[in-house]
């Protein structure tokens, strides 16, 4: 499926340092290279924060700030990248302790090395840590290390620590949060002005959630099978890549790299059993996917890059690289070199949804689309919940303009999924296939909409589309009530923005 929902490109560098201290993770002093036994002795901080911050509240400014991001970041909508990070991420939390909240991971269209934490268990990955990290356990020794600060409440106990001092600090960077969705420039101002009396102490403070983040994600790493050794070999390249670089990448800003953080992380990890880990499919295929489609590479220079690693690769890494070469052909509708390099791929593994879902881009861009539905069947007999592959489907059937069978299958997707753009995105573009149900289509670019947050035009969305549905229509019944929905959502967020 490479057809995306589209997203806004307007993030600003004050958007991001606005981002990163609600996270939690400004930049910290180096730590201590004693190391404690891994099984104990973590640093008693505590992790109650409640006092200031509630579980339930976090979860609350969670869902706030995600829907800021969707409106102001370049959020990949990609099925298959999001199925890898969840199922990767998922796979971390199973094994972590002091776990409180559902967990929901993100990738963000950015090349550069950064990723960040924030209310409510959400993690954000920067597409440019699959361009660095050389193996799946380094990619999960980043998640690891940011599915701590979640778990260990480092922002709630940032801001219990910092009402110890001035209770009006956290009222207004909380309120911050809450305002920058309406009104983006005035919640970075009231945030840097509720904080600058007190940036000292808050720097104090991450020092130490750096430390306990490193520690506590070792242990998770260990828990869930892969090597630890990863994190500080990831640290270690990081440093050296960078020693004489003139301009830092975000990582080090948001996640400072001293020696003493390196060796500490290092002497750490020896105390676990040496474990070999192996190469994971998934995690090449991914990474593929990431150079081919959401590196910001030239076309060219991406198939230089598959080219090169191609002659020195084993044979379980060549498939990945041939997958990345042909989603390079498919774009550049290269069909039939697409289909040398995919054919053998599908054949030796033919439900690999990464496989599946080139092969439904090759098929619809020869417009063979009962040959791709087809094959999307046969997969969902064997996967009949899988979201890649009812999200392909729905593609297909709408680029075959059988916008009743798309509407349909998408009513049922977007009940179950109602926070999938994607879900959304395609049903807006099938009621419009059909040209006879423009409520319908106003109503799913409303839910659109109300995941950025921008609820002024959701709210708008939907009182055309009840106009438009027939007098007393169970539809018009249906936006009615939404309407009721969206209006209370607006006040409830008004509400934490005045606080």
């Amino acid at each position: 499926m490479s057809s995306r929902a589209p997203c806004s490109n307007k993030g600003t560098k004050a958007r991001r340092l606005l981002a990163y201290a609600l996270a939690g993770v400004l930049a910290s002093a180096p730590v201590s290279a004693r190391v404690e036994s891994y099984q104990s002795d973590l640093p008693d901080i505590g992790t109650a924060a409640v006092s200031t911050l509630s579980v339930a509240k976090e979860k609350e400014f969670g869902d706030a700030y995600m829907r800021m991001l969707r409106a102001s970041k370049p959020i990949i909508s990609d099925p298959l990248l999001n199925e890898y990070i969840n199922g990767l991420g998922h796979r971390l939390v199973a094994n972590a302790n002091d776990v409180r909240t559902p967990f929901r991971f993100i990738l963000i269209d950015n090349k550069a090395i950064n990723a960040f934490a924030f209310f409510g268990g959400y993690v954000a990955m920067h597409s440019g840590l699959f361009l660095h990290a050389k193996t799946e356990s380094e990619l999960a020794s980043v998640m690891a290390h940011e599915i701590a600060h979640v778990t260990q409440r480092h922002l709630a106990r940032s801001m219990e620590e910092q009402a110890q001092t001035s209770p009006l600090t956290v009222a207004a960077l909380v309120g911050s949060l809450m305002l920058a969705i309406a009104a983006p420039e005035a919640g970075i101002a009231a945030a840097h002005a509720a904080t600058a009396g007190s940036m000292q102490n808050q720097i104090n403070f991450t020092r130490r959630n750096e430390e306990e983040a490193d520690r506590i994600g070792i242990e998770t790493l260990a828990r869930a099978d892969f090597n630890v050794q990863a994190m500080p070999r990831f640290f270690s390249r990081l440093a050296d890549e960078y020693r004489y670089a003139s301009q830092m990448p975000e990582y080090f800003s948001t996640h400072p790299l001293p020696a003493s953080r390196i060796t500490d992380s290092r002497a750490r990890a020896r105390q676990y059993p040496q474990k070999r880990v192996p190469v994971s499919p998934d995690y090449q295929l991914a990474r593929a996917r990431i150079v081919a489609r959401y590196s910001g590479i030239a076309s060219r220079s991406a198939m230089d890059w598959f080219e090169r690693r191609h002659k020195e690769a084993s044979p379980a890494e060549k498939q990945s690289l041939d997958y990345g070469m042909a989603l390079l052909d498919i774009d550049a509708r290269r069909f039939d070199d697409a289909r040398e390099k995919l054919t053998p791929l599908i054949k030796a593994q033919p439900n690999n949804r990464f496989f599946i879902d080139a092969m439904t881009d090759l098929n619809i861009g020869e417009k063979q689309y009962d040959k791709a539905l087809s094959r999307l069947e046969q997969a969902l007999n064997h996967q009949p919940n899988n979201r890649v592959l009812l999200l392909n489907r729905a593609y297909t059937l709408v680029k075959a303009k059988r916008g009743g069978e798309a509407i349909s299958m998408l009513e049922r997707y977007t009940h179950q999924h109602p926070d999938d753009s994607n879900g959304w995105f395609l049903l807006q573009q099938a009621y419009e296939n059909t040209g006879t149900h423009r409520d319908g289509e106003l109503a799913a670019q409303g839910e659109r909409y109300a995941l950025r947050g921008q609820w002024d035009k959701a709210i708008r969305n939907y009182t055309q589309a009840a106009q438009l549905a027939e007098l007393g229509s169970l539809a018009q019944a249906r936006y009615d009530a939404r309407l009721d929905q969206l209006r209370r959502q607006q006040a409830r967020f008004k509400a934490l923005s005045d606080r």
